[in-house]
């Protein structure tokens, strides 16, 4: 997926690059010079693979791309190992309904269609506040009932230290999907869902990264060497069957995801 055009936000030592035309993506955060996500031109072109995007109306993986919803059997198109993954937000153009020097807010009208047949819009806020990146993102049902998961899909370069330490996971199977019941976590390299308090941190250089999030869960993918994720969600991969929210039409649901710098030796 081509870029588009970057709209650039700034603040004290923070700039941030949205590409609304690649699924509302944040394409770039450069705190005090330092790059800390895969970008566009980093080699990595694949639409799932750069950047900082939204997950919405689901995130993670839903199995085979198939649900129930009201003793109906849905089935979504699959685009990743045979399962739907991520939503349809990330690969579709946002449009930018407000930009000033350190903000923006952003919508989409979620399709009614083979890829999602419920409609809905979805609204996310970029704020830029020097050390500190905050983002907000929400889903309002149409006319009809629909499933929900929200979440952001971080894409950040490799970090010399990851701080974390989950009290769960959700053991994957063969598929590499996210069951029941939760256990122990386990050592990584990991590509799994995790139920975690505040307190995940990214290290690079001086610089040290603190991720906070409105909601207790987190996949963290780090088994690649040239990148790690770390992304909030609001329930875990495949959660239309495993643990099913559902907004009746006009209601809401949404995400808060904090990023704020400091340097490693505070």
């Amino acid at each position: 997926m081509q870029a588009g055009p970057l709209h650039w936000l700034r603040a004290g030592r923070l700039d941030v690059a949205l590409a609304p035309e690649a699924g509302g993506r944040i394409a770039q955060i450069r705190y005090d010079g330092v790059d800390w996500l895969i970008g566009p031109d980093d080699g990595w072109p694949a639409t799932i693979a750069w950047g900082c995007y939204p997950m919405v109306p689901w995130a993670g993986r839903v199995r085979a791309g198939r649900f129930d919803l009201d003793d109906r059997a849905h089935a979504l198109p699959v685009n990743f190992g045979g399962h739907a993954i991520h939503g349809v937000g990330f690969s579709r153009p946002w449009r930018i309904d407000m930009r000033e020097t350190d903000s923006a807010t952003l919508s989409l009208a979620l399709p009614r269609d083979a890829y999602w047949p419920f409609g809905g819009t979805a609204t996310q806020s970029v704020r830029v506040l020097g050390d500190c990146l905050h983002l907000e993102l929400a889903v309002q049902a149409g006319q009809q009932a629909m499933p929900v998961v929200l979440g952001w899909h971080p894409w950040f370069r490799k970090p010399d230290r990851l701080r974390f330490a989950p009290t769960a996971m959700y053991p994957r199977d063969g598929e590499g999907i996210a069951t029941l019941p939760r256990v122990a976590p386990i050592p990584g390299p990991w590509d799994d869902c995790f139920v975690a308090d505040d307190g995940i941190a990214l290290e690079r250089g001086r610089q040290r990264l603190h991720l906070r999030a409105d909601t207790d869960h987190w996949v963290v993918y780090d088994a690649a060497s040239h990148a790690t994720c770390v992304e909030p969600q609001t329930g875990p991969p495949d959660a239309f069957s495993l643990a099913p929210r559902v907004l009746q039409p006009g209601q809401q649901h949404w995400l808060s995801f904090e990023l704020a710098w400091h340097a490693r030796d505070e």
